[in-house]
């Protein structure tokens, strides 16, 4: 069954451009009889338009050497989408002109995209930020074993991907040997001074295993601490809870399971009004691996370009014409503002 997204059908809604369809392959399409987002927003008062973008999350190719059951970008060991140092060069150009302050560099695993550690350089001569979405495996991918200490010379902040504190349920979200794979990680990252120097922030990232929406965030980050500082002696700064979007690979499995009805309308049901405001979506520009620009990485995943019109390069846009701008939404942006609401942060509210 081929992963690709195809026939999306965009109408427009009070000025808002909305996807009625998504379609999770060219075989399978699943039609949606539930209330637009769009919709949601206008009943609570509420409009979802940018703010001036300070942030690029870019996503540097499909490559990656695992294949996680929850992934929504479908990455894998396969994957043959890379971003290239020509793309590269040009989204360095525009972000200088633009002054952009945060890079949030994603994949895929980023760091197996040949040109990562000098685009991370490049960034840095710019005075930009970066965040690093590291799958901790990767450290004992071939050529990669100086890379926690390079990341810890250009303190780099590292977003690590841990779903959960015990074996069973990372190796079933994850692949068999990824648990232990990520605690000698985490060792290596705490040995160069991650989650202990408050310089390097590592942040553990928790998603569901399944179709329910995330614990309290505080509660499960003072779960986390206690389990993997008494069995590991492992640090870390925050623990990010998300919740599972339905697209993609983990739409499959909840279609498979007849789950993929039901969770939609738990997303739904769990509408909050009050994470509208701080939605990722606002502040930031996703980028794909060719440069083409997107409201978010969801987005980017249904092929839905910028506002929902034409797909663009970064290099074509205006950054002066981005605040105010629409924002493309579909059924899927309700995982983001369900419960207490889910980015690329963590929780979006109390």
């Amino acid at each position: 069954m081929s992963n690709s997204v195809s026939q999306i059908q965009i109408t427009v809604v009070d000025g808002q451009f909305v996807q009625d369809d998504i379609a999770l392959s060219n075989e399978v399409k699943i039609p949606y009889s539930g209330p637009h987002f769009h919709s949601v927003l206008k009943q609570h008062g509420l409009n979802l338009r940018h703010s001036t973008p300070n942030e690029l999350q870019i996503n540097l190719g499909k490559l990656c050497n695992l294949a996680c059951h929850h992934c929504h970008v479908d990455a894998g060991p396969k994957r043959t989408e890379i971003m290239s140092w020509e793309v590269m060069q040009r989204i360095l150009q525009w972000a200088d002109t633009a002054a952009i302050k945060k890079a949030d560099l994603t994949g895929g695993a980023p760091e197996l995209n040949p040109d990562f550690r000098k685009f991370c350089d490049a960034l840095i001569d710019l005075g930009i930020e970066i965040t690093s979405r590291c799958n901790i495996t990767v450290l004992f991918e071939p050529n990669q074993s100086d890379l926690a200490q390079w990341y810890a010379d250009r303190q780099i902040r590292l977003v690590c991907s841990l779903p959960c504190y015990t074996e069973d349920n990372v190796d079933a979200q994850r692949g068999k040997g990824v648990f232990d794979k990520s605690i000698a990680g985490l060792q290596q990252l705490n040995a160069v001074g991650y989650g202990v120097d408050p310089n390097l922030r590592l942040d553990l990232v928790y998603n569901p295993g399944g179709a329910f929406l995330p614990p309290p965030q505080d509660s499960l980050e003072a779960d986390y601490r206690r389990m993997l500082r008494d069995k590991f002696s492992i640090e870390f700064s925050n623990l990010l809870a998300i919740t599972n979007i339905p697209i993609n690979r983990f739409a499959h499995a909840l279609l498979r399971d007849q789950q993929l009805e039901p969770y939609q309308h738990l997303l739904v049901e769990n509408f909050n009004p009050e994470t509208v405001e701080q939605l990722m979506c606002r502040s930031l520009i996703n980028l794909d691996w060719y440069g083409r620009i997107y409201d978010c990485d969801f987005n980017q995943m249904l092929e839905l370009p910028m506002g929902g019109g034409k797909p663009r390069y970064l290099w074509e846009l205006d950054v002066n014409e981005v605040a105010g701008s629409s924002i493309a939404t579909n059924r899927h942006c309700f995982g983001c503002t369900a419960g207490a609401g889910s980015s690329c942060g963590g929780v979006l509210a109390d």
